[in-house]
């Protein structure tokens, strides 16, 4: 691994705009769904969203107040956890960070490309996520989550090495 993997550039941050219009959609989700977007999960959810990447836990702590302020812990492990329960985020466990769901579905099975070399994560369809539900039934086990994890090398450092 060379010089050449840290020398190119993925597509950047969101737009605040699609950020905030992301933010307006979970809120109404949530809200149809008798849930409350609390200002703690709603800040969490805005700094994932804004960050269009993995974010790891102690990152969005000291991020979390809006004037230079870290918040407490447990306060964001709470909005994470909640967040993670109703599809709008997921745990990149390798790698130890967060990041917001790009499809926003609920009850979907995440899969993630990770870049072992300039970690750009990319979510793709989990396919083989339906095939590992149908092994647990026939065992029967109700699998509840799904989280996928693949590493390798992105197109651009491939190109560059």
């Amino acid at each position: 691994m060379g010089d050449a993997c840290h020398h190119h550039h993925h597509d950047g941050p969101p737009s605040a705009d699609s950020v905030a219009s992301a933010l307006a959609a979970a809120d109404a989700r949530l809200t149809g769904e008798g849930e409350r977007m609390t200002a703690a999960r709603m800040r969490v959810l805005e700094l994932l969203l804004a960050a269009g990447e993995p974010v790891k836990a102690y990152d969005l702590i000291a991020r979390f107040g809006e004037d230079g302020q870290p918040a407490k812990p447990p306060t964001v492990y709470r909005a994470l956890e909640f967040l993670e329960r109703k599809g709008l985020a997921h745990r990149i466990a390798s790698i130890s960070a967060y990041v917001a769901c790009s499809s926003g579905a609920v009850d979907h099975s995440a899969a993630f490309l990770i870049c072992d070399c300039c970690g750009a994560t990319e979510e793709i369809p989990a396919a083989i996520a339906e095939g590992l539900n149908r092994a647990a039934a026939d065992v029967g086990y109700v699998i509840e989550r799904t989280t996928i994890e693949a590493h390798g090398r992105c197109p651009a450092c491939r190109t560059a090495a």
